[in-house]
């Protein structure tokens, strides 16, 4: 694979700082049921890396410590951890919200039959990957049978309340190009995808959040070896809108992984590019005693990905 960060870390983006943390967003390892052309952090079935029991107990003792309203769980599957579910209990139990960042496939592989009904009694938000409503697109991005697994688990999460007007259980779906492009109008993607899903499989969600594909890591890699990296990035630039640094992740984010060392955002972590100002390789316990309102930002080029046209974070477009 290609290595990305000798392009990007020589950058000229905006100098940008933290406001006050509201997220901690946990990366439980990089096991999945999946391998994904556009996955930033190589997930697949062979991978081994898993968040230790010790660091699993450290979450909630963090969230009561900072205050930290929302506990974002990603991966690979996080699912796939076995302390997913006491993690999950646990931060529910201190009146912490949580969302899970989910394949959807997870959901109707053997072992996680029940994880559906365990996500709705928690009333753990779901954000799910959907790259597009048409199947061909779908498996072309994400493998064979992806979209037909997917479909049963959205329909299988309404059925639970999922998406539904009313019940308070969150149901995003996300969006990712295909390609080296920007993702189109999130608004009008959406109205899209809502009128495709529910006239042929009667589907219901609540919101469509669109991301940019980041120029890392597996996709980033891929980029070099078709010779489009430059012109991706080019496009990135060119499409920099500066009233989108007000509302980026990192303002009000801190990303945990495996290990428990700590990053400005998920992107970061994946290019090792560690939380500033707290020594070379910060670690989670230090949030016990530490703020880091007011602390710099690490930024690198990629950080344009996040800022480009109508902006692209976690929670999907930024305007």
């Amino acid at each position: 694979m290609h290595a990305t960060l000798p392009l990007l870390e020589a950058t000229d983006f905006p100098a940008i700082r933290r406001g006050d943390l509201q997220t901690l967003q946990v990366n439980l390892g990089y096991l999945c049921n999946q391998s994904c052309v556009h996955c930033h952090v190589n997930a697949g079935p062979t991978r081994t890396e898993m968040m230790s029991d010790d660091l699993i107990d450290l979450i909630p003792r963090v969230l009561q410590a900072r205050d930290i309203s929302l506990l974002d769980l990603t991966g690979g599957a996080p699912e796939m951890h076995p302390r997913f579910r006491d993690l999950v209990g646990a931060a529910t139990a201190q009146g912490v919200k949580v969302m899970d960042r989910c394949n959807l496939t997870i959901l109707r592989e053997p072992g996680y039959e029940s994880m559906a009904a365990f996500l709705a009694e928690h009333r753990v938000d779901i954000v799910a990957s959907m790259p597009c409503y048409s199947p061909a697109n779908v498996d072309q991005q994400r493998g064979n049978g992806v979209f037909d697994k997917s479909i049963a688990a959205l329909q299988a999460l309404n059925a639970l309340g999922y998406g539904q007007p009313g019940s308070g259980l969150a149901l995003n779906l996300v969006y990712n190009p295909l390609g080296p492009s920007l993702p189109p109008s999130q608004q009008a993607l959406e109205a899209d995808y809502k009128r495709e899903l529910r006239a042929h499989f009667g589907i219901e969600f609540n919101a469509l959040f669109t991301l940019a594909n980041m120029p890392i890591k597996r996709f980033g890699s891929t980029l070099i070896s078709k010779g489009q990296f430059a012109s991706y990035m080019q496009l990135l630039k060119d499409a920099y809108q500066p009233g989108n640094l007000d509302g980026v992740m990192c303002r009000s984010l801190v990303s945990v992984d495996w290990q428990g060392y700590l990053y400005d955002c998920d992107f970061n972590q994946q290019l090792e590019l560690p939380l500033p100002g707290q020594g070379s390789r910060p670690e989670l316990h230090s949030l016990l005693v530490e703020d880091v309102h007011g602390a710099e930002i690490r930024t690198a080029d990629h950080c344009y990905g996040c800022t480009a046209g109508q902006g692209s974070s976690c929670g999907g477009a930024l305007n």
